[in-house]
C-alpha cells in the first residue's frame, strides 16, 4: 500500500507539473489572464478540450466551457478572483522546475492533483476575466455571496441548494509578491478544507481580474517589417541632413554638414553647429556660388558675447596642370565679429578634386592644425576653431547629396609606413643572411692517414 501510495503520489506530482509547462508552453504574452479550474475530490467533472498553444478563449469559449462542465460538476461554486495573475507568476513561484518547497501554491497544487479533470485556460481574454462572475451567476441562476477571509468560520451553507462565493485575493507587484501569494494560498486552503470538513463537493475556479505582466501588443502594419530586433540597443538618432546653400537659378551649389562646429574665444566656447541645420535662409544669407568661386557664409546673433558673427567658408576652383584636372582649394576660414576679423588659411590641408566632396574627422587650428592663421598679428591667433567629421562640397553638385568624399587622411598612415619599413628591413635581413649561407663552400679534397703525408716545400 505504501509503494502505491507513493506511486500515486508521484504520478500526481508529474501531472501537475506537466500541467503548469503545458501553461507556461501555452501562454500568449499579451493582455491575458490564466484560469485555473478544478473539483473537489471524488467529484467527476467533463473532460473538456484543452486549447490550441497560442489559442486566447474569448468571453463566448469560456461560456461554453463553463456549461459543458457544470452539467455534470458540483453546484457549489467556489470563485477565487485575484486583483491580477499571470502565467509568470506560476512559472517564478509554483515551483515547476523541481524546488517544490519553495512553491506558493501548494494548496491548489494539492487541489489540482486530486481533481479528475482539472481545466486549464493559459491565456483568457482580458474582458472574458472581468466578466466570469457575471457567468457563473447566469449559469447557476443564483447571486453571488462575497466572503471575506475572516469570517470564513461564520458562514454557514446550505447543502441542499447551488451556492456560488466569490473570495477576494489581493496582488502586489515587487518584492513582497511570493510572500502575498502565499497568504492566498493559505486563504484558499482554509475555504476548501471548510467544504472538506463538511463533506460538500464543490467546483473551484481561480483566475485574475488582470494580467499581473502585460507585454504590448504591437499591431503589424502594412508596409512595416517583422522580426525580431535587438530590445536592448538604443533607437538610432535620425541623421541630419546637410546645410544646402543654393544658386539664383535655385539649384543646389554648396552642401555642408559637420557634427560640430565649435569656436573659441576668450574661454568661451560654443557650438556654431547646433542650430544651422533647420533649412532657415536667414543662416546662410549673403553665401555665393559660380563656376569658380563658392562663398558659404554661416550667421549668427549674440553669440559668445557678440552681437553679430559671421563664419565664412570661401572655396575656389583651380586647375593644376600637373595632374591635368580641376581641384577645389579652401582658401580661407574668415570670422567677421562686431567689425573685427580673424582669417585662417585653408589652402594647405582643405582640398580635394573639383567633382569630389572633401571631408575629415577633425579639422583644427590647435592640434595638426588644417587652419592657420594668416599672421602673428591677426586676430585668428586670439581664437580656437575645432570642426567634428565635417564635410563640405562647393564644386560640381547635382543634388541635396554629396558626391565621393575626399577624405584628409592618406592612404598610408605614420603606422603603416612604420610598418612597412621595418618588414622591408627583415626581409631585406633574411634575404642577405639566405645569401651568404648558400656562398658556403664544401670542402671537395680531404686528407687520407693512410696514404703519403702531404709535402709543403719549405722554398716556397
Amino acid at each position: 500500500m505504501t509503494e502505491v501510495g507513493m506511486r500515486r503520489s508521484s504520478l500526481s506530482t508529474m501531472a501537475f507539473t506537466s500541467v503548469l509547462l503545458f501553461i507556461c508552453s501555452t501562454y500568449s504574452c499579451y493582455a491575458q489572464a490564466p484560469l485555473l479550474m478544478w473539483t473537489s475530490e471524488g467529484s467527476n467533472m467533463p473532460h473538456l478540450a484543452q486549447p490550441t498553444a497560442g489559442q486566447t478563449v474569448s468571453g463566448g469559449q469560456l461560456a461554453s466551457y463553463l456549461k459543458s462542465a457544470l452539467s455534470i460538476a458540483p453546484h457549489s461554486m467556489l470563485l477565487f478572483l485575484q486583483d491580477q495573475l499571470s502565467m509568470e507568476d506560476f512559472t517564478m513561484y509554483g515551483g515547476v522546475f523541481g524546488n517544490k518547497q519553495d512553491s506558493a501554491f501548494l494548496n491548489v497544487e494539492s487541489a489540482l492533483q486530486t481533481s479528475s479533470n482539472p481545466l486549464v485556460l493559459p491565456a483568457l481574454d482580458w474582458s472574458a476575466s472581468h466578466s466570469i462572475l457575471e457567468l457563473l451567476q447566469g449559469e447557476l441562476g443564483i447571486p453571488a455571496v462575497q466572503i471575506d477571509p475572516s469570517t470564513l468560520k461564520e458562514i454557514k451553507l446550505n447543502t441542499a441548494q447551488p451556492s456560488l462565493l466569490a473570495v477576494h485575493l489581493p496582488y502586489t507587484a515587487g518584492d513582497q509578491t511570493k510572500e502575498l501569494l502565499l497568504k492566498n494560498d493559505a486563504i484558499m486552503g482554509e475555504v476548501l478544507d471548510m467544504f472538506k470538513s463538511l463533506d460538500v463537493p464543490y467546483t473551484a475556479v481561480y483566475t485574475g481580474l488582470k494580467p499581473s505582466r502585460v507585454i504590448e501588443d504591437t499591431p503589424v502594419m502594412a508596409g512595416h517589417s517583422v522580426g525580431r530586433s535587438l530590445l536592448q540597443a538604443p533607437p538610432e538618432s535620425p541623421v541630419k541632413p546637410p546645410l544646402v546653400v543654393n544658386n539664383t537659378a535655385g539649384q543646389p551649389c554648396i552642401l555642408l554638414w559637420a557634427d560640430t562646429l565649435l569656436a573659441s574665444y576668450s574661454g568661451n566656447q560654443v557650438d556654431l553647429a547646433r542650430d544651422i541645420f533647420n533649412g532657415s535662409a536667414d543662416v546662410t544669407a549673403g553665401s555665393v556660388c559660380n563656376e569658380t568661386l563658392s562663398r558659404l557664409v554661416l550667421n549668427y546673433r549674440n553669440v559668445l558675447n557678440f552681437r553679430s558673427l559671421r563664419l565664412i567658408f570661401s572655396m575656389r576652383k583651380i586647375f593644376f596642370p600637373v595632374s591635368a584636372r580641376d581641384w577645389s582649394v579652401m582658401e580661407q576660414v574668415v570670422l567677421e565679429y562686431d567689425g573685427q576679423r580673424a582669417i585662417f588659411n585653408a589652402s594647405g590641408g582643405i582640398y580635394s578634386p573639383a567633382e569630389y566632396s572633401f571631408h575629415c574627422q577633425s579639422v583644427s587650428s590647435a592640434q595638426s592644425p588644417l587652419l592657420v592663421p594668416r599672421s602673428a598679428t591677426d586676430n585668428a591667433t586670439m581664437w580656437t576653431l575645432s570642426f567634428t567629421d565635417f564635410q563640405i562640397q562647393g564644386f560640381s553638385v547635382t543634388g541635396e547629396d554629396f558626391s565621393y568624399a575626399s577624405d584628409c587622411a592618406g592612404f598610408f598612415t605614420p603606422g603603416i609606413w612604420m610598418g612597412l619599413l621595418t618588414s622591408l628591413l627583415m626581409v631585406f635581413i633574411l634575404t642577405y643572411g639566405l645569401h651568404m649561407i648558400m656562398q658556403v663552400r664544401t670542402m671537395d679534397r680531404f686528407d687520407d692517414p693512410k696514404g703519403p703525408a702531404i709535402s709543403v716545400p719549405q722554398s716556397e
